[in-house]
């Protein structure tokens, strides 16, 4: 794994050189490594003298299981989905992360009070409320557009190929939702046999035109290349694209599966005590809203929400951008992690084999 070349602002790199303590970072890529990155590396390295190193990361549990079990362990911190913190956590992959730990809000009032309920899991501290959401270039829809999640799967009425994240998890919730299923009850429905027959039976539908992504990075490029019409994709990149980069995207709330990113520390790393200090700065009100005004992801802690006004290079209002907000919710579905800690591995192995066919 190469390790992402790491931008340090002057001061930073004047103060830290190329030796001393550091620690090694996973992120996601794209416009989100570089929301982490001046949102809370940057000050880390500057207020610590500690040099952070970063890694990409895509996912999934087989480099940090190939790691713990050889003890050559090179990441120190995860940027890590809920599930599969909770699995690693469940296979002695992390290194369990007490509240107690954490930094207090600004006004004094414990971590424990101030994360929101959910966010918090035993070996990993919750950074970020993401969505998944889908987009689509307006420029393709002169008329009429796409609004809902059975839109995105109907080919008749809005042709063209369509990008998906190459993982069973959201997929199935959506094709849910699209055959039908009430937002309420998509996962006692996918908890049965039936319903995830359901689901695949569905997904077969646009199978044929699904251009499959793996890096969050890659949607927002699909949608301005032309590759897709329309691209399930995390909603902080297409934000991006819509902001930064001026792209014709809209976003489609209807559905959207909202997730809590979470960070923990890597069970055997040799760098505990800085991975443990990166994990505290990393999760403080300050951190957090400053990450939230370079690309639009709720905090997890009630006091960073004030603090996020409007985005740092372009002077746009983060509100309405945000996953969280009352009228987002309104059609949102909510990962429910639990179900996926106890059958991400079974799904895996099924979607394989329906990818194949």
């Amino acid at each position: 794994m190469a390790v992402v070349g790491l931008v340090l602002s002057s001061t930073a790199a004047a103060c830290l050189g190329g030796g001393g303590p550091s620690v090694t970072v996973t992120s996601w890529g794209g416009a989100y490594t570089r929301a982490c990155v001046l949102g809370y590396h940057e000050p880390f390295m500057a207020e610590t003298g500690i040099r952070v190193q970063l890694e990409d990361y895509n996912g999934g549990l087989a480099q940090v299981r190939a790691q713990v079990d050889t003890g050559n362990v090179y990441w120190d911190v995860l940027d890590m989905e809920i599930a599969d913190a909770v699995r690693a956590c469940d296979e002695g992959l992390l290194e369990p992360i007490p509240t107690e730990l954490l930094d207090a809000a600004p006004d004094g009032t414990p971590a424990v009070d101030d994360f929101l309920p959910g966010t918090q899991t035993e070996c990993a501290v919750g950074t970020i409320f993401s969505s998944a959401i889908y987009a689509y270039n307006a420029e393709l829809f002169p008329d009429e557009r796409p609004e809902t999640m059975e839109d995105f799967f109907d080919l008749e009425k809005f042709p063209g190929r369509r990008g998906l994240r190459r993982t069973p998890f959201v997929n199935l919730e959506w094709a849910l939702i699209a055959d039908g299923v009430p937002i309420d009850e998509v996962y006692a429905t996918l908890d049965t046999p039936e319903g995830i027959d359901r689901a695949f039976a569905r997904l077969d539908t646009i199978k044929d035109e699904v251009v499959w992504w793996e890096a969050g990075a890659q949607p927002p490029q699909m949608l301005a290349d032309g590759e897709v019409v329309m691209s399930g994709a995390f909603n902080g990149r297409i934000f991006n694209a819509q902001v930064t980069e001026k792209q014709p995207f809209v976003i489609v709330w209807d559905g959207q599966v909202l997730d809590v990113g979470q960070m923990g520390i890597v069970a055997g790393t040799r760098n505990y005590e800085e991975a443990l200090a990166f994990v505290r700065f990393a999760t403080t009100a300050r951190s957090m809203s400053r990450l939230g005004r370079y690309i639009s992801y709720s905090p997890t802690r009630r006091s960073a929400a004030p603090l996020i006004t409007t985005h740092f290079d372009t002077g746009v209002e983060m509100d309405p951008h945000m996953p969280a907000t009352p009228e987002h919710l309104e059609r949102a579905l909510q990962n429910d992690w639990r179900w996926w800690s106890d059958n991400q591995d079974d799904l895996n192995e099924r979607f394989a084999a329906w990818l194949a066919q």
